[in-house]
């Protein structure tokens, strides 16, 4: 694993590498509030056989935030990643995203299917805010708070209350985990802002994945999450309406809460190895 920082468009972004570049690439998007190490378990795993390139998103991790909330609005959002991409000369590439990080990957996927061979979402793209929310206003508020509220102590304080979140435990969540806090005046934060939140959020509601369903390349997988159990109904119509709408290929997963990849990651590196890998060698 090799971490690093570049400037682009005049803000830092902090960049997580795996493997070697001669290999096949693949781009992780991670999901709001998270980083660049949301993919550590699964790049671990795959590094022997790909080139895995992740970062920080803008206000995550060690990455400066946007100027304006307009910045996190999709087609913004998709200009930056596409230009990002073309500096670090990243092109012909697998994506694999989670949860807001999927969105991302279904805007950029109708800008730009040239340049992606395949696409795995883990539990996200098709939680569409007409049916998941209750209000913008709300969520926003609901995410600010959560963000700005969540302090503790010490670094025993936060790690025990992350174990919380989690059905099970690795040495490499220990490093993970630890990417999700900063020190600030004395007290572990949340690495992210409450104001980051509430303008990614905002640019959801804006932007709609539903209706670039039919824009969409034929078969993106979509990893759909099974806990809690209250979610099961809307999960399963909305992610319904992604594989006919978009017509993709779901895979139901059990046991498995929205952080899919942290549950069970053997389901995504058996995913990558079985479909892309032999890809890559017939090439």
């Amino acid at each position: 694993m090799r971490r690093s920082s570049i400037t682009y468009k005049e803000k830092t972004v902090h960049l997580t590498e795996w493997g070697e570049a001669h290999n096949p690439t693949i781009v992780c998007l991670h999901g709001l509030g998270s980083t660049s190490l949301s993919f550590l378990e699964v790049a671990e795993e795959l590094q022997k056989n790909f080139y895995i390139i992740a970062f920080d998103a803008p206000g995550h991790g060690k990455s400066e935030p946007f100027d304006t909330a307009v910045d996190y609005e999709m087609p913004r959002l998709v200009d930056w990643l596409h230009g990002l991409l073309k500096q670090l000369n990243v092109s012909d590439f697998y994506l694999i995203s989670h949860s807001w990080g999927s969105f991302l990957a279904l805007h950029y996927l109708v800008r730009y299917p040239e340049h992606v061979l395949d696409t795995i979402l883990i539990d996200g793209g098709y939680q569409t805010k007409r049916i998941w929310s209750s209000s913008l206003e709300e969520e926003m508020d609901h995410y600010e708070k959560d963000f700005d509220e969540y302090v503790f102590d010490s670094w025993d304080d936060f790690f025990q209350a992350e174990k919380k979140n989690y059905l099970m435990w690795s040495p490499l969540k220990d490093i993970a985990v630890k990417d999700l806090g900063v020190e600030r005046e004395g007290k572990v934060c949340w690495h992210a802002k409450g104001e980051t939140a509430r303008h990614i959020i905002r640019g959801m509601y804006l932007n709609e994945t539903e209706d670039i369903y039919h824009l969409l390349p034929p078969g993106v997988t979509l990893l759909v999450a099974t806990v809690p159990e209250r979610l099961s109904e809307m999960r399963l119509q909305t992610a319904e309406t992604f594989r006919k709408n978009a017509n993709g290929e779901l895979h139901i997963v059990p046991n498995t809460t929205h952080l899919l990849h942290w549950d069970r990651p053997s389901v995504v590196i058996d995913g990558v190895l079985s479909k892309w890998l032999k890809k890559s060698e017939v090439k």
